[in-house]
């Protein structure tokens, strides 16, 4: 009898958990939309003076600016809107840009010399797809930057809103409820925090709606979440430079 040589294959380990044990910021799901609504009706602009928050949003191409307005709309209102016009190819936004060339200068005749506070951007708001902020064009990266280095300089409150989650993570898109156990998310807004300088905490995944036809609970609490903490920001500033 021939003697027989067994090679046993080491068992490779098994990958690791896509979640946390624990959620890395909370959320109510629980909680009723109305409510939130209220607190969105019940804000006051901190000044007499002040009668509309003026909140600039900008992003690369396809970011999702368009969908995260029309999104903010569908909660509020409660039912789907589409007042900003978008565009379903990824490559192409919809937005129209200001002259993208060069930064308007004194000497422009739309530029303002006697901006009182009213006129001023109360916070500025960068938008990313979550599932893209590795392959965001670096002279787009450093023309955030500078917005962003302008706008900390005339303190400007900023945040981040972090669109398309649920093409970032399959858990979220199974299960919106997963987006603050998901490690990939925890991993894209750390991401983020480091591309932009902007704290973590400023930084708010959401999903925007876009194959809906009815509104869901769910995505409205994120972007209802994310809409008071930026009027939040920009009520400090205005109530700081009253």
């Amino acid at each position: 009898m021939w003697p027989f040589t067994y090679f046993l294959q080491p068992v490779p380990p098994p990958p690791p958990p896509a979640e946390f044990d624990r959620p890395w910021r909370t959320v109510n799901w629980n909680e009723p939309v109305q409510n939130l609504l209220r607190k969105v009706d019940d804000f006051q602009p901190g000044d007499s003076e002040v009668d509309t928050l003026r909140i600039l949003l900008h992003g690369p191409v396809g970011a999702g600016k368009s969908s995260f307005i029309n999104s903010v709309d569908t909660a509020l209102q409660g039912h789907i809107t589409t007042r900003v016009p978008t565009d379903a190819r990824i490559e192409k936004g919809f937005t129209l840009e200001f002259n993208p060339v060069k930064p308007i200068t004194k000497e422009d005749s739309k530029y303002n010399r006697h901006c009182s506070l009213k006129d001023r951007i109360h916070c500025l708001v960068s938008v990313f797809p979550a599932n893209q902020i590795s392959s965001i064009p670096e002279d787009v990266i450093r023309k955030m930057r500078e917005i962003r280095e302008k706008a900390r300089d005339m303190g400007i409150p900023q945040a981040i809103i972090m669109t398309k989650v649920d093409e970032t993570c399959p858990l979220v898109k199974e299960n919106l409820e997963k987006i603050y156990t998901s490690k990939k998310i925890k991993e894209k807004v750390q991401e983020c925090s480091v591309t932009l300088g902007i704290t973590e905490s400023c930084i708010y995944p959401v999903k925007n709606y876009h194959e809906e036809d009815a509104t869901v609970p769910k995505i409205d609490i994120l972007i209802l979440k994310a809409l008071i903490n930026i009027v939040n920001f920009a009520i400090d500033y205005v109530e700081d430079h009253k």
